[in-house]
């Protein structure tokens, strides 16, 4: 079975190539334009879809030695994300199955990154924990099989991804803020600010749903106040940029130690032996030591993508998609995006 991929719910456009659920190709088009503007602008992102899609699809064709004739079906990411970006991979999508009179199923975003450990030669085994974390998305999700799962928690307000970029905004540095952070980080003292965890409080005594959850609005918000309390913008270049490295290195491990506390919390309290993290944050430097430490302090295997298969790519959507086929599960060409689409 040869399998089509199409990811475009965000600003990057990509295609895969999948047979017998092992990955022949992967094409990615970032948009990088977005990064004077400190995010990404829906309608640029849409539109820059519309001039690469048949590109990055051809590219992911040829790449893979496989002719549009020989496809067996093709997956599309139909939601969650930007409404416009989902719109051009689900209208192109269908036109090309219709055209080419093969099956089409839609995937989930975060059942794609879910799965994205499952494009590896080493991948978790049934039940584990998947931690996505990115910028739209932060939840842990109890998986009992691949078409069987339970979302355990999630943020209440900002996912970890948006933080970082926040925060990276608060410092002066550019976006995406992930990866500036995690850089600067390195350099900086990780106790020199005490950040508030971003974990509310579960209300009551008893086991609740907001056992997993995340809130990453108030450490937001704590480093805003703790830079306009040392008159940050009024500082020196040099104590400034002393500032930006110490600041990183404790807002980042606040995000990391709520991420690692709460994942082995779920682990623990279900009993299950696997872990996985996925989605862009996953390919933080400090989220994946710390976690791996922590993993083998508690006699639990970690399971990480590549960091090609961290960020949003069509692979893993072409992975679900082969999944879904193979158990006769399809989707009718009245397929529409669905931009807040829950797991």
């Amino acid at each position: 079975m040869i399998i089509l991929g199409i990811e475009t719910s965000c600003d990057e456009t990509s295609a895969a190539v999948l047979k017998d659920g092992k990955l022949l190709s992967s094409i990615v088009s970032s948009q990088y334009f977005h990064s004077k503007y400190g995010g990404v602008v829906p309608e640029l992102a849409s539109r820059a879809h519309q001039k690469v899609i048949v590109r990055v699809v051809d590219e992911a064709l040829n790449s893979a030695g496989v002719k549009k004739d020989e496809l067996d079906g093709i997956a599309v990411t139909y939601g969650p994300g930007l409404i416009g970006s989902l719109l051009v991979g689900v209208s192109f999508a269908k036109a090309m199955a219709y055209g080419l009179k093969i099956p089409i199923v839609g995937v989930n975003h975060i059942e794609g990154h879910i799965f994205s450990t499952f494009l590896m030669d080493e991948h978790p085994d049934f039940p584990f924990i998947s931690l996505v974390v990115s910028g739209g998305h932060t939840m842990l999700i109890l998986v009992d099989d691949f078409l069987k799962m339970k979302l355990l928690g999630q943020t209440r307000d900002d996912a970890a991804g948006e933080a970082f970029d926040k925060v990276a905004k608060l410092l002066g540095l550019g976006y995406p803020g992930g990866p500036f952070i995690d850089k600067l980080a390195r350099e900086g003292d990780p106790n020199f600010v005490k950040f508030p965890k971003p974990i509310p409080s579960a209300k009551g005594t008893e086991k609740t749903d907001e056992s997993y959850e995340f809130s990453f609005s108030g450490l937001k918000t704590a480093v805003l106040y703790y830079l306009k309390k040392i008159n940050f913008q009024n500082l020196d270049e040099e104590e400034k940029n002393k500032i930006v490295k110490n600041v990183s290195a404790s807002f980042q491990r606040a995000v990391v130690d709520a991420l690692v506390e709460q994942t082995i919390k779920a682990a623990k309290d279900f009993n299950v032996k696997n872990i996985a993290i996925a989605g862009g944050v996953a390919a933080n430097s400090e989220l994946r030591k710390t976690m791996k430490e922590k993993a083998e302090s508690e006699g639990l295997k970690l399971f990480i993508p590549d960091l090609a298969y961290c960020t949003d790519n069509a692979a893993m959507i072409a992975f679900v998609g082969y999944i879904k086929l193979k158990n006769g599960i399809k989707s009718d060409f009245e397929l529409a995006p669905i931009p807040n689409l829950k797991i």
